[in-house]
């Protein structure tokens, strides 16, 4: 009897806990389906796929050019000696050099095959975006970046890695610009945009500068596999939250998707392609000097292995704190966006000309961090004005304004690599930095063309009659295109009137004052 009574109670107690785990899922749930609840954990899961994917770009740096030196130290030991068992020394020596040169090239294609990748899908990706929406697009990138890494960590040859390094490039032109989209589409108040893609942007400057020494001590004590896995693991639980929270493929209607700007209209935008313009400028010293510093650093100041794997580390505390100074200033004072971003790229400027000046790894700390402030208050300002300049001249649809945006950053990384070890072969590391501080400092008065976009800005009491309710994302978008769909009989006959560049259309002006002297229109 005793024993009876003792399973009944266990699975009482059973049935008790299992009851209480249905009761905060329920409430989970129920969390999960408020607007300002959800919009927050899609803020999670698109800052931790930006982390993802710009860890992965940096965790290779100290990685693959020591394990692809061993494979071909190997590899040339090995057909040595059994083609050429009695060769001297110089020639030895010659034909390490060459060696060395041969896998510089290697590495430094390795490294740019991503962003080469990325320039060139991006434009399908971004019109791909606004014709199926940012969570399927986000899904996307994130199975390809899971791939991708799980195929760094079984690599073992040149083109292995070299497949795996191209795939990331194809998964971040989904993941990247699909996510910013959605975060741009979801925090439609300036303020509240600009501090979203302001906590974006610190998780990208967190994956770049941690990385490296990430996987480097990885690399060195647990092998070069682990800090992939690890990555890879994130990536799937990123990849099952989206699903559960997202959930992409749930039934709905998409044949009410609003069209939005062609991506080749958008780039001849006068407004948007100077910011484009900038955002690529203001990343060229970082893209440049990621892979020609160490080498610098080595032969200059003579630094340690551990100076050059934490060269950038001190950098990512400045640039956290420009984020956060842009958006503070930019919530007081949102006319002067073009502003900060003119300060930045003058800051960028005069950091990268004082680098060649530095004796010491100390001194050499300043103007890298000087840099990364810089390039905190370009990004930071002008990322939210792309989405703003969509809202107020295009149809508010941001899979392929932001995809011009990822196209700018690509044009910076994927010439890096390649180009700027020539210039420093050709010219040399200080005029390399003389020409990066020069361009930056140039480019800044191009930024007062933005001075009257805050001008553009439409009143809320029209978007509000348009909608008729706060707006709230692409879904208003759908709206609006279905009460112009209803309107458009009436507004067909005053034909007469056209929508200027700014995308203020008189007509439209004019029926909504009429509206509000006769009162609100129900439909």
């Amino acid at each position: 009897m005793d024993e009876d009574g003792g399973s009944s109670g266990l699975v009482k107690s059973a049935a008790v806990k299992l009851s209480e785990m249905g009761e905060r899922t329920k409430q989970l749930g129920t969390a999960m389906k408020d607007p300002h609840q959800q919009r927050r954990i899609i803020l999670v899961i698109v800052c931790v796929a930006l982390l993802l994917d710009n860890m992965l770009y940096m965790v290779i740096v100290p990685i693959i050019p020591d394990y692809l030196a061993e494979l071909e130290s190997e590899q040339s030991e090995h057909v040595h000696v059994v083609m050429h068992p009695n060769t001297s020394s110089a020639n030895s020596t010659s034909q390490d050099k060459s060696i060395k040169d041969n896998l510089d090239v290697q590495i430094g294609v390795l490294f740019a095959s991503k962003a080469i990748l990325q320039l060139l899908v991006n434009p399908l990706s971004g019109t791909f975006i606004d014709r199926v929406g940012y969570d399927i697009p986000l899904l996307i990138g994130l199975s390809v970046m899971f791939v991708s890494t799980c195929i760094f960590a079984v690599g073992e040859n040149y083109a292995t890695l070299f497949v795996a390094r191209s795939l990331q490039g194809l998964g971040s032109a989904f993941a990247d610009t699909s996510g910013i989209a959605m975060i741009a589409d979801k925090y439609t108040e300036e303020s509240e945009r600009s501090t979203a893609l302001g906590i974006a942007l610190a998780f990208i400057s967190f994956g770049s500068l941690v990385a490296p020494p990430f996987g480097g001590v990885l690399y060195e004590f647990a092998g070069k596999k682990v800090p992939f896995i690890v990555l890879a693991c994130i990536c799937l639980a990123d990849g099952f939250l989206l699903l559960t929270v997202i959930k992409p493929f749930s039934n709905r209607t998409r044949e009410n998707m609003p069209v939005g700007t062609p991506i080749y209209r958008l780039m001849i935008d006068p407004y948007i392609a100077v910011v484009a313009g900038a955002l690529t400028v203001c990343n060229i010293p970082l893209a440049f000097l990621e892979p020609t510093i160490a080498n610098w650093m080595e032969t200059t100041m003579h630094s340690s292995q551990w100076e050059m794997g934490l060269t950038w580390l001190p950098a990512f505390f400045p640039h956290v704190l420009g984020v956060y100074i842009t958006v503070k200033l930019a919530a007081k004072h949102p006319n002067l966006q073009w502003f900060y971003g003119a300060v930045g790229m003058v800051i960028i400027g005069a950091s990268s000309c004082t680098v060649p000046a530095c004796k010491t790894f100390g001194e050499l700390i300043a103007p890298l961090c000087g840099i990364c402030f810089g390039i905190a208050l370009v990004d930071t300002a002008l990322l939210p004005t792309l989405a703003f300049l969509v809202d107020v001249r295009h149809v508010s649809v941001y899979g392929s304004v932001y995809a011009i945006a990822d196209i700018s950053y690509s044009v910076a990384y994927a010439m890096g690599p390649i180009v700027a070890g020539q210039i420093v072969h050709s010219l040399g590391f200080v005029q390399l930095n003389l020409g990066m501080g020069l361009v930056n400092v140039l480019y800044a008065p191009a930024l007062l063309l933005l001075r009257n976009v805050c001008q553009m800005k439409p009143s809320y009491s029209e978007r509000d009659n348009l909608l008729e309710e706060a707006p709230q994302g692409l879904y208003d978008t759908i709206k609006m295109e279905e009460r112009r769909g209803k309107k458009k009989g009436y507004s067909s006959a005053g034909n007469c009137l056209s929508v200027d560049e700014n995308g203020f259309d008189p007509f439209k002006a004019q029926r909504s004052l009429s509206e509000e002297s006769s009162g609100p229109e129900y439909t």
